[in-house]
């Protein structure tokens, strides 16, 4: 079994290219063929042409998904872009999500959990909430790991029912395509394997070996960026 193990671990490291990407950033979000982060300082920036260009505005957290691009500022304080300017939206999130076929959800300073038009309340508690195609994801305080089936557009909620998936992490993001990336508090990185829209759940986390601490990952289109514990960027394809 050992071996096995091996011989896997060593398959993914091969399969996996990363390089450095110039520049340095707190959090990411990649989306719909978009990628945007926001430095410690807050400053805002989008890949464009294959370089950071800076947009204005001060956000701790931005996403970019089919729902758009939204951001929160260190007021929490929620925002959208809307012809390149960012507007004012009603609530309070300390993170936002913009992976929802047409609604965006988040948390707010109490973990609690917000969707769509209005800010629909969910039951429970998160400190990190990211939505797919189908489903949601979410991790509370204690790093344990929630799904939320049956999401469409018309019912961000969902089932209402929280499912428990075993392991811990202490983000996790779901991909416009429905994959899931997730970091823990050691910064590993895994992903859930057997994802779909008849398995939502999928069968298992598998880690991928990056070779250093990860504090927060995004994927779309075949590319898995990942921001290391000292802000660099690290953008790793298959």
């Amino acid at each position: 079994n050992k071996s096995l193990t091996a011989i896997f671990s060593t398959t993914i490291l091969t399969a996996l290219e990363c390089k450095l990407v110039p520049g340095f950033l707190k959090q990411l979000d990649a989306g719909n063929g978009q990628v945007f982060g926001v430095t410690s300082s807050n400053t805002v920036f989008t890949l464009y042409g294959g370089a950071w260009t800076m947009i204005r505005g001060s956000l701790k957290h931005v996403s970019v998904g089919p729902a758009g691009v939204w951001g929160v500022d260190s007021s929490n304080f929620i925002y959208r872009l809307q012809n390149g300017e960012w507007v004012v939206v009603g609530g309070l999130l300390k993170q936002v999500d913009a992976g929802g076929s047409v609604f965006a959800a988040g948390v707010n300073m109490y973990d609690d959990i917000f969707c769509g038009v209005g800010w629909k309340t969910l039951p429970g508690k998160l400190k990190y909430y990211s939505c797919g195609p189908y489903s949601c994801w979410g991790v509370n305080s204690a790093d344990q790991i929630f799904i939320m089936k049956d999401v469409t557009s018309s019912a961000c909620g969902g089932s209402l029912n929280w499912e428990h998936i075993p392991g811990a992490l202490s983000m996790i993001e779901v991909s416009t395509d429905g994959k899931v990336y997730g970091v823990n508090s050691n910064g590993d990185v895994f992903t859930r394997d057997g994802v779909s829209p008849r398995a939502p759940a999928g069968t298992g986390w598998r880690h991928i070996p990056i070779g250093r601490a990860i504090k927060h990952v995004s994927y779309d289109l075949g590319h898995l960026w990942a921001i290391a514990k000292d802000d660099q960027i690290l953008e790793c394809t298959e």
